[in-house]
């Protein structure tokens, strides 16, 4: 692989944490656990930081060698998708920078408990010809055994029925949670295509207690629990 570039969308205002991207996790903003990752990683040839926030690019921007990237306004809206903004930033990238990638690689902000070998991991899959990789864990509610839904005229059933009676979850087939922690694309597919799962996609399964999404207040104080007893 050439040249790869790392990617950071990082979203001005947040409604579920409000400030989480430079609000202080373990002795630094959250953001900076996700570039001091990917720069430990020692994989890119650059990283870059997509917001439409000021604040956010000023925080990035304290770190060396991260180049601050300003997303438009429609790219930034609590409806708009993440792949054109990704899409977006490497382009942006690439023309400041002067060359073209060969692999874009996605860090979310939100799952700092990643570490760098999940990210070298992550893109060394693409080494086996597929388009692209996602991350996921091992699920705790199984979609053929106690993940229920309830149907239009209100009956409550296992959302997805298994092909035979499955008296143990154990016994279920193997299903996974996307953990939204790291995405790798050939840069070819990134800028062809819209969607995330393409024929060939490959999942690269990470423990649960690297794979917490903060997405509440909950979930920071667990984060920065686990993180506290990781670190010390």
């Amino acid at each position: 692989m050439k040249s790869i570039i790392c990617s950071v969308c990082a979203r001005g205002g947040s409604k579920g944490v409000p400030g989480k991207n430079t609000r202080m996790m373990h002795g630094l903003p959250l953001l900076h656990h996700t570039l001091l990752q990917a720069k430990a990683s020692g994989l890119f040839s650059a990283i870059v930081v997509s917001s439409d926030s000021a604040d956010i690019l000023s925080c990035a921007a304290e770190l060396s060698d991260v180049l601050p990237i300003l997303r438009p306004a429609e790219l930034a809206t609590d409806t708009a998708g993440k792949v054109p903004a990704i899409r977006h930033a490497i382009i942006q990238a690439e023309q400041e920078l002067g060359f073209e990638c060969d692999v874009s690689v996605d860090l979310d902000v939100t799952s700092p408990l990643r570490n760098p070998e999940d990210i070298c991991n992550a893109v060394a899959m693409l080494q086996e010809g597929v388009p692209n990789v996602i991350t996921g864990m091992h699920c705790r509610r199984s979609p053929y055994f106690n993940l229920v839904e309830r149907s239009l005229d209100g009956e409550i059933n296992v959302a997805k029925p298994p092909p035979a009676t499955v008296l143990r979850r154990q016994d279920a087939p193997a299903c996974y949670d996307m953990n939204a922690s790291i995405y790798v694309w050939r840069r070819q597919v990134l800028m062809a295509e819209n969607k995330l799962f393409l024929p060939g996609t490959a999942l690269y399964v990470m423990p649960e207690e690297r794979s917490w999404d903060i997405d509440s207040p909950m979930d920071w104080d667990v984060v920065e629990l686990l993180m506290k007893q990781k670190n010390g």
